[in-house]
Parts: structure tokens; C-alpha cells; sequence
């Protein structure tokens, strides 16, 4: 739609037509202090070429750096059949498919992937994407809440921090307490404690694996612990190409799985736009109360959880939902279908080993470097671990940054951890050996 700006002699006449006298006139129930009484401060207006000179100017300004950043947002390779077929018109100019008649295209990618998600986390239902791992994380606690009918969440110690915060967030006004379980000194969580702090109000338990440091935590444990108290594990998966090596989710006795969907096919974007992945057991999805809070009624007053669900024996069905999907969100899970359909099974787990690979080559690299350290040595770790340093972290940031480098993740970031200063380091299968020893130079200093 063309944007055509109104001219002065619209302008009075709207005001004209709803009795003010001028658009001030609309601000008057504002406090005067909070209204700006005078212009921007904005440069003077430019022709569109002087526009996109100038823009590419600043854009010129970027540096292009070899990331070994990881914490959910991966720099991973994305074939050019991805975007090529995101931009065709039938999928980038479609609204979300109320219509199904004219919908087919992206109501059958829905469908496609959501049996990926189902294969990828052994779980038997999934939605139609959510907007990133941290809400749906949040949102399977939501859901462990009403499955349950109890009202406490206990959180991992070792989950992403701002997972827990969304999930904080969220739970405000719903849960009645939300907890954390502090890790053990290897950076794991350990299964006794896990135990000991489930009661009988307590609704999920939501554990990240890999967990925030990269490690892996043993999930079938936690579920016998979990499932024993008589409430619902929850993982969250920060790193979804894991799921090409590890144990599925499923398989290892979660009831909700949330994983962050960004490295399939979705640039490391400054943090988005991604796309969030959502699978339960279709047994729990049975269990929903008639009345969720935040959920509306259709035509005939039913209520429920997941929007368009895709079970294993191939059927779709739909209910309400308390969260919804849009456009936007579409294509971002369109990016991660055609993504896993382009590198396939064996290219997925490729990919995945490669990454591996390349972090064990690293982590071999740091017995050579004073002043780091891995943070935890003895515990197993996929293609992400922490070290520790002596050195001020964001100093080791800024050094790389300078030689093209960046560093990983710093774990000042993040005081409630409570791990020493530090930098999580993460290595996806576009990282050469080279660029591995250029980041050991940095550490090295």
C-alpha cells in the first residue's frame, strides 16, 4: 500500500470534523511536562539518493567479525535456497491464513513444520512457532500450570537469564512462586537437590540442555525426580542443532519441549527476528482445562492451548490459543523448514558434529593460554562451553573486536549466574581452524 501523506488542507479539515482547533488540542489531558514544546532535534530532510548514500555510509561502519558468540544466537551457514524461496510472493506477501482457501502454500509448510519439530524433539504435538526459545519457554510454563492445576515453577540454575526473566515475566500473577535451583560447582544440576525442592504445589521443572554453559545435563534422571513428585518436566533447548546428536527431549521423558528455532535457516540478526519451537505430549494437550486465562472462546465457546497441532499420525486439528502466530512469524518458521529440508537429516547431524569438532579443538588450544581456563573441565560439553579469566572479560571482548574477532559471550553479564568473570564460547561448522587460532591469540592476549 502506498503511503501518502496528508496535506495541510486535510489536516484541517479532520480537526474541523471532530470540533478542535488544532492538534495540540488533543494533547490537553497530558501533564504539560510530559509534552515536548519544542521541534526535534532531526537533521534537514535528504532526496532518496543522498538517503541511501548516507545509509550506506554508516552501514560501512560494521565490522564483519568471526563470532564465536553463542548463548541461543548461532552464526551458522544458511543455504541460498532459504532465502530464495522465502522472498517468492506466494509465501512473502501471504497474511497469516485465516483463509484457508487461499492459504494452501503456508498452511502446508505449518504442516511441514511442524512434523519436523515432532521428529526433531520426539514429542507427539506441536504448534504453528512461537516467537523465540525465551517466550516459549515461558509458554510451556503456562501451560505445565494448567495442566497441573499447581502453581510453583522451578527453575534450572544453569537456564539462560534472560529465559528466566521472560518466564519471571510471564508467570507474574499466575504461579504462585517461581524458583531457582542452583547448579553444583561442575556447572550441572544436581539430580538430589532437583528432589529436594520439588513439593506438592509444584507445577514444571524447566531445565535447559545444553544448558547455558554449553553442558549437557543428564535429562533422565531429572525426569524419574520430576515425574516422581507428580509434576511436569519442561526442557528448554537453546541450541536446537543438539538435537541432531543428543537424546531427543522425548526420549529422555520431557513433557514440554521449547526450543530457540534461530539457527535453522535464520541469521544472527542482533538478536531477531527468530522463531520459537513448541512440542508437548499430546496427552498433556488432552489435559488442558476447559477455562485458561488469557485464552477467548470461539463460535461455540470452547477453549484451549495450541493453535494448529500436528500429531504423528499425520492429523490436524485446531484450537484457541493464548498466544497467537503472525505473518512475520510465519516466515521465520517457513526459513527453518526449508532450512531442514535442504540440509536433511544427514546434513543436520553433520553440521552439528562439525561444530563438536571444532569446540573440542578449541578447548585442546586453551591448555596453551595463561590466565584461561575452562570453567568447568570435567563436565561433557556439545559445541559450547565457558572459561574463566583473568583478565577483564569485556577488556578480551574489546582487543577482539579490534582484530575482527568476537570473543564469545561475556559472563559479567549475567551476576546472577554466579559464576566468575569469564566468556562463553560457542563454534558452529563455518569456523576454520584458523579463525580458531585467531581466537586463541585474542585470548592469549
Amino acid at each position: 500500500m502506498t503511503f501518502v501523506p496528508h496535506s495541510e488542507a486535510d489536516r484541517r479539515e479532520m480537526l474541523r470534523r471532530i470540533g478542535a482547533s488544532d492538534i495540540a488540542e488533543l494533547f490537553g489531558d497530558v501533564p504539560p511536562g510530559l509534552v515536548r514544546d519544542r521541534p526535534l532535534d532531526l537533521p534537514e530532510p535528504l532526496s532518496e539518493w543522498e538517503a541511501v548514500r548516507r545509509l550506506r555510509e554508516l552501514a560501512a561502519r560494521n565490522p564483519a567479525l568471526v563470532s564465536f558468540a553463542g548463548g541461543g544466537s548461532y552464526d551458522h551457514h544458511v543455504p541460498a535456497a532459504v532465502d530464495h524461496i522465502l522472498r517468492r510472493s506466494e509465501f512473502y506477501t501471504a497474511y497469516t491464513p485465516y483463509q484457508p482457501e487461499v492459504s494452501q502454500g503456508t498452511l502446508q509448510v505449518i504442516y511441514e513444520f511442524q512434523t519436523m519439530v515432532c521428529e526433531l524433539t520426539g514429542m507427539e504435538v506441536a504448534n504453528a512457532s512461537m516467537y523465540d526459545g525465551a517466550t516459549a519457554t515461558a509458554e510451556a510454563a503456562l501451560m505445565a500450570l494448567s495442566v497441573t492445576r499447581r502453581g510453583r515453577i522451578l527453575l534450572a540454575g544453569t537456564l539462560h537469564p534472560h529465559y528466566r526473566k521472560v518466564v519471571e515475566t510471564y508467570a507474574e500473577g499466575s504461579a504462585s512462586g517461581v524458583e531457582v535451583v542452583p547448579a553444583d560447582a561442575d556447572g550441572l544440576l544436581d539430580v538430589d537437590r532437583l528432589a529436594g525442592a520439588i513439593d506438592d504445589d509444584t507445577a514444571c521443572v524447566i531445565v535447559q540442555n545444553p544448558n547455558f554453559f554449553g553442558l549437557l545435563e543428564d535429562l533422565e534422571a531429572m525426569s524419574e525426580a520430576v515425574h516422581e513428585g507428580g509434576a511436569l518436566l519442561v526442557t528448554s533447548v537453546a541450541d536446537a542443532v543438539s538435537l541432531a546428536l543428543v537424546r531427543t527431549p522425548g526420549a529422555a521423558g520431557a513433557d514440554i519441549v521449547a526450543c530457540e528455532g534461530q539457527p535453522f535457516g535464520n541469521g544472527a540478526s542482533f538478536g531477531g527476528p527468530v522463531v520459537g519451537l513448541f512440542a508437548a505430549r499430546r496427552k498433556h494437550v488432552r489435559q488442558m482445562p476447559g477455562r485458561i486465562a488469557g485464552a477467548t472462546e470461539d463460535e461455540e465457546g470452547r477453549r484451549g492451548y495450541v493453535l494448529t497441532l500436528q500429531t504423528r499420525e499425520q492429523q490436524i486439528r485446531r484450537e484457541k490459543a493464548t498466544s497467537n502466530i503472525c505473518t512475520n512469524q510465519g516466515l521465520n518458521a517457513l526459513a527453518a523448514t526449508v532450512y531442514l529440508a535442504t540440509v536433511g537429516r544427514d546434513g543436520l547431524e553433520r553440521i552439528a558434529t562439525a561444530s563438536a569438532r571444532n569446540a573440542r579443538y578449541a578447548f585442546e588450544r586453551l591448555a596453551e593460554v595463561d590466565g584461561v581456563e575452562p570453567l568447568h573441565p570435567g563436565s561433557p560439553f556439545l559445541r559450547e562451553f565457558a572459561v574463566k579469566t583473568s583478565e577483564d572479560s569485556r577488556t578480551i571482548l574489546g582487543r577482539g573486536i579490534e582484530r575482527g574477532i568476537l570473543a564469545g559471550v561475556s559472563l559479567s553479564r549475567f551476576p546472577d549466574l554466579g559464576a566468575p568473570d569469564g566468556l562463553v564460547l560457542a563454534f558452529t561448522e563455518k569456523r576454520s581452524r584458523a579463525e580458531i587460532d585467531r581466537l586463541i591469540e585474542v585470548l592469549a592476549g
